[in-house]
């Protein structure tokens, strides 16, 4: 367990959220993320204990700090079926929520899919119906996420299509924040890479299509993008030591970007060019990662032909056993059959 917040840290962070303007009432600004390590849906008791343990610390914390909104990843069925995961995820929930009063967990949606929960929408409704108080309970929608696990965002009929069917399956009242990413992987792939906006395979009229819907107005939006720095041609640019250069005012700089798109027409000189600029910017990345998904769908594929191969096979000797078999006892068959005459 951390150690407890000291007086004077509290008081710093209040100080300085109030001069930064970070609001902390009902307009929540500030959703910081729990820890990667927490699943709340495995059902081992010792590992509940001290996934609970955690999790509720860490809501106890953001009421002495005054946070209202805090995002977590679901978790994963690794130790029990889906629905049992996500009966237990709730329940700790409820335990969490019991022992705090003002904040309001959001679930993440995820992208990896499998045994990972949260990769449906299906998988949040699930759990945010065993959720007793549904006033504590939110989602924080993940863009990348979202487009890796099969929810275009690209057009503007995509990204209604995709944002009604969240409305019909979780609830558009429980949207509460958003993760701001693009994708370096491709749709469906289920790979969790975010890239820097306009410069993944979501592309920047994703981005367009989420700034100017009112359903996210007021939201806090917030950036997991890569501070790595890249040229025009999206070549890593080395620093003084030859390592990637990084730098967090990559940030800044998307942050105005997103404020540049509310208004602005889809089909001007202005987007176009900015949207051209972004997209070979980020093309090295994109095709690097399209060569190596479609390496492992080749390789997959081979696999399974093997596997497929073999048992054919196996299916094929137990045939022809079962052939000799049958044979042998005709023959036998015979035998007596002459025996007896």
């Amino acid at each position: 367990m951390n150690p407890p917040l000291l007086t004077e840290a509290i008081d710093g962070w209040h100080a300085n959220c109030k001069h930064h303007n970070y609001e902390q009432d009902e307009r929540a600004t500030v959703v910081p993320h729990g820890s990667y390590l927490v699943n709340l849906a495995h059902v081992d008791p010792a590992r509940t204990k001290q996934a609970l343990d955690s999790f509720t610390d860490d809501l106890q914390r953001c009421e002495k700090l005054g946070i209202k909104l805090y995002n977590f990843h679901p978790g994963v069925a690794n130790s029990s079926d889906r629905a049992t995961a996500i009966s237990h995820l709730a329940k700790n929930m409820n335990q969490a929520h019991a022992k705090t009063s003002t904040v309001v967990t959001l679930l993440e949606n995820m992208a990896a899919g499998g045994n990972v929960l949260g990769s449906t929408f299906e998988d949040l409704a699930a759990t945010i119906a065993e959720i007793h108080d549904k006033s504590r309970v939110g989602v924080c929608l993940d863009t990348c996420h979202a487009f890796a696990a099969g929810y275009d965002l690209r057009s503007p009929e995509a990204f209604s299509a995709t944002m009604e069917e969240f409305d019909r399956v979780v609830g558009i009242k429980y949207l509460r924040a958003v993760h701001v990413n693009d994708s370096k992987a491709p749709f469906a792939s289920h790979r969790d890479l975010h890239a820097n906006i306009g410069t993944g395979f979501l592309g920047l009229r994703a981005f367009h299509n989420l700034v100017n819907d009112s359903r996210f107005e007021g939201l806090p939006l917030i950036l997991e993008t890569p501070v790595e720095v890249r040229d025009a041609d999206g070549q890593v640019v080395k620093d003084e030591k030859g390592k990637p250069k990084e730098d967090k005012g990559i940030w800044a700089t998307e942050i105005k970007l997103l404020e540049g798109l509310v208004g602005m027409n889809m089909e001007s000189e202005e987007f176009k060019k900015l949207e051209a600029e972004l997209a070979k910017k980020g093309r090295p990345e994109r095709e690097r990662l399209e060569e190596q998904i479609e390496r492992k769908r080749e390789k997959d594929a081979a696999k399974e032909a093997k596997a497929g191969k073999k048992k054919a096979t196996a299916k094929g000797k137990k045939a022809k056993k079962e052939e000799v078999d049958g044979d042998d006892e005709s023959e036998l068959s015979d035998v007596k059959s002459e025996s007896a005459e």
